[in-house]
């Protein structure tokens, strides 16, 4: 059942707005069904997309000195880049989906292209919120630690079960929590959308948050499902990111198909 509208200009001629569908957990398990399913059929994309974000783990990990709590940090913010790092998982499922070949001169060039497109404004936007969080975790951090705010956790875990480590624990997990939450409104459907369509970022932003607002409560399984995926995911060297980070991508890419109803797409898929 639709629930409301955005703006799309799939060409350069606007076309009629896409509506926004009403989810259940049924969407959920399809998407993921999905994504399970794209994964395995093109293994070696998503391998290549998600190597960066592996490549990347492991340089923070070996950076950081054994600071943890520093590396947690930073860590944490691998959710909040995975859905930018998805369009060229978004793209394979597209061609998936349409029955395109998966060429890889044609996939990456895909890609390549998106630059000159609105992806990189939202990746901006993305990667200047994200340094906030990582700002905002440190003061908090610095707040409730007080003169301790360089102790190293590897060394001086008795710093984190006092009052004060405690109290911080439950501040940083709720603020990134709603601050995690409010950007994967953000991002969760624009990014695809903004793929699929031509559409500008602010425009694509608001409708996701739309399409969030009126899904509630599936997006909450949906977020807190990417959320303990991801992070399990780290925890093997964070070589699990290998296959979650490509399952949740072509999965997401399904759930904004469910999400986002464009009139045009029969004849476009014809």
């Amino acid at each position: 059942m639709p629930h409301g509208a955005g703006a799309a200009q799939p060409s350069a001629t606007a076309a009629p707005s896409p509506e926004i569908m009403e989810l259940d957990l049924g969407d959920l398990r399809h998407a993921l069904a999905r994504g399970w399913a794209d994964w395995r059929a093109a293994p070696g994309f998503g391998a290549v997309f998600a190597g960066v974000y592996v490549a990347g783990g492991l340089i923070l990990a070996f950076v950081a000195g054994g600071f943890v709590f520093q590396t947690l940090i930073l860590a944490l913010g691998f959710p909040l880049f995975a859905p930018f790092a998805a369009v060229g998982l978004y793209e394979v499922s597209r061609r998936i989906e349409v029955a395109r070949p998966l060429d890889v001169y044609q996939v990456f060039g895909a890609v390549w292209r998106e630059k000159d497109r609105q992806i990189p404004w939202a990746g901006a936007i993305i990667v200047i919120y994200f340094l906030f969080y990582s700002f905002l975790a440190h003061m908090i951090f610095a707040l409730f630690m007080g003169a301790s705010p360089m102790t190293n956790i590897s060394t001086s875990w008795e710093a984190y079960l006092t009052p004060g480590g405690l109290t911080m624990i439950a501040v940083e997990l709720a603020v990134g929590a709603l601050l995690g939450f409010v950007l994967f409104a953000l991002t969760v459907f624009s990014l695809p959308y903004m793929l699929h369509k031509e559409v500008d970022f602010i425009t694509a932003m608001i409708l996701s948050f739309q399409a969030v607002q009126a899904n509630l409560r599936v997006m909450l399984v949906w977020a807190l499902t990417i959320g303990v995926i991801v992070v399990v995911a780290m925890v093997p060297a964070f070589l699990g990111l290998l296959v979650a980070l490509p399952v949740l991508g072509h999965a997401s890419w399904h759930l904004y198909r469910s999400a986002l109803r464009h009139p045009e797409d029969e004849t476009e898929a014809s």
